[in-house]
C-alpha cells in the first residue's frame, strides 16, 4: 500500500506521543501538519514531510511542501532540516538534488540548518524527508472552521500534480498532447509555494490547510474532520488550470484528488470573503469561493455526494 495511514491506524500514532509537555501548545491531530511550541512569547512551527515518488524536481516539491505547511499555520519559514536517501552513489544525482534543494531554499528565504545524507540501494529514486520550523505570533489551525463560513481555493487545483506528471510521465503524454501544453504544465512547478497566499488570507481566516496528497478533495475532508463541521464543495466552482484539465484527462486522473501543493484552502466568515478576494487579488493570486461549512457530522459532501473516508491519491495508481 501506498500513501497515508488510514485514521483508524493513524490513532495509534497520536494516542503515544511521549512525555507531556506544558509549552506544547498544539501536538499530533488528525488533520493539524505543524506543531507549535511556545518559545518565550512566540510559537515555534514545525512541520515534517518526505517526498519518495516524484522523480524530476524532488528537491524543489520538497522545500515548498514543508515550508507550505508552516506557512499555513500562520508562521513564517525560516529554517530546514534534510534527510536524503539516495538509490545508488551517482554523484549527479547527489548534485541535482541538492541544487534543487539550495535554490529552492534561497527563493522561500529559508535557511538549512542540517540533516542527514545516506545510500539506501534497496531504493529506485532519492527519498527526501524535511522538517521545516517557522515563528509565529498566533497558530492558525486546519480545526478553525465554524458553520456559516465560506471556503476559498487559491490558484487551482491538482497544480503539483500537473507539474509532476507534465515531467515524470511525459514521454506517455506527448503521444497525445503537445510539447507547449505539457511544458506550461511543468512551469507549475514554480507556483508550489502558498506562502504568499499565507501572508494574506492569515489577516481574514479561522481555518487554513494545504491540500497535498489526495488533493482538494482530501485536503478538505481533513479540514472539515480537524473541524467538527461539514463541507460543502461544488466541482464546477473550483478552478483548473487548462494544463491541469488536458493532462489529467489524458492521463485518466482526477484533478480533485491529485496532489495540490500549490493551493490553499481558506475558511474564511462571509462578512471577511470580499476583502480576502480583494486583497488576494492586490497581491496577484486568482482565488475562487469554492464551498461553505455547515454545521452535521464531519464530512465533505461534494455535489452531493458524501465522502467520511480519505481518499487515495490518483497518482499512486500510476506509480505502482
Amino acid at each position: 500500500m501506498i500513501g497515508k495511514v488510514d485514521p483508524e491506524r493513524l490513532e495509534t500514532v497520536l494516542s503515544r506521543t511521549g512525555a507531556p509537555d506544558e509549552d506544547v501548545v498544539v501536538g499530533p491531530s488528525y488533520g493539524e501538519d505543524a506543531a507549535a511550541i511556545r518559545i518565550g512569547e512566540r510559537l515555534l512551527v514545525v512541520n515534517t514531510d518526505p517526498v519518495s515518488l516524484a522523480a524530476d524536481r524532488i528537491g524543489q516539491i520538497g522545500v515548498n511542501v514543508a515550508c507550505n505547511d508552516v506557512a499555513a499555520s500562520g508562521a513564517d519559514p525560516r529554517w530546514l532540516t534534510v534527510a536524503l536517501l539516495l538509490p545508488d552513489d551517482d554523484s549527479a544525482v547527489l548534485e541535482a538534488v541538492v541544487e534543487q534543494l539550495d535554490g529552492a531554499a534561497r527563493e522561500a528565504d529559508v535557511a538549512i540548518v542540517g540533516g542527514h545524507t545516506e545510500y539506501a540501494p534497496e531504493r529506485d529514486r532519492p527519498l527526501l524527508a524535511l522538517t521545516c520550523l517557522g515563528l509565529a505570533d498566533e497558530y492558525l489551525p486546519t480545526g478553525g472552521a465554524s458553520p456559516g463560513e465560506k471556503l476559498l481555493l487559491t490558484k487551482g487545483a491538482g497544480i503539483e500534480g500537473t507539474a509532476i506528471l507534465a515531467t515524470d510521465f511525459r514521454a506517455e503524454l506527448e503521444e497525445d498532447l503537445p510539447g507547449d501544453l505539457l511544458d506550461r504544465g511543468a512551469a507549475l512547478f514554480e507556483e508550489l509555494s502558498v506562502r504568499p497566499d499565507a501572508r494574506v488570507l492569515r489577516e481574514h481566516a479561522s481555518a487554513l490547510h494545504d491540500p497535498t496528497e489526495g488533493g482538494v478533495i482530501d485536503g478538505t475532508l481533513e479540514l472539515a474532520v480537524a473541524s467538527g463541521a461539514l463541507a460543502r464543495v461544488e466541482r464546477e466552482r473550483v478552478p483548473i488550470r487548462e494544463p491541469t484539465a488536458h493532462i489529467c484527462e489524458a492521463m485518466g486522473v482526477d484533478p480533485l484528488r491529485i496532489f495540490g501543493s500549490g493551493a490553499l484552502l481558506a475558511s474564511v466568515p462571509a462578512e471577511r470573503v470580499d476583502r480576502a478576494l480583494a486583497d488576494l487579488e492586490t497581491a496577484g493570486i486568482d482565488a475562487a469561493v469554492v464551498g461553505e461549512v455547515v454545521a452535521g457530522e464531519p464530512a465533505l459532501e461534494l455535489d452531493g455526494e458524501r465522502i467520511t473516508e480519505p481518499v487515495r491519491d490518483d497518482l499512486y495508481e500510476l506509480w505502482t
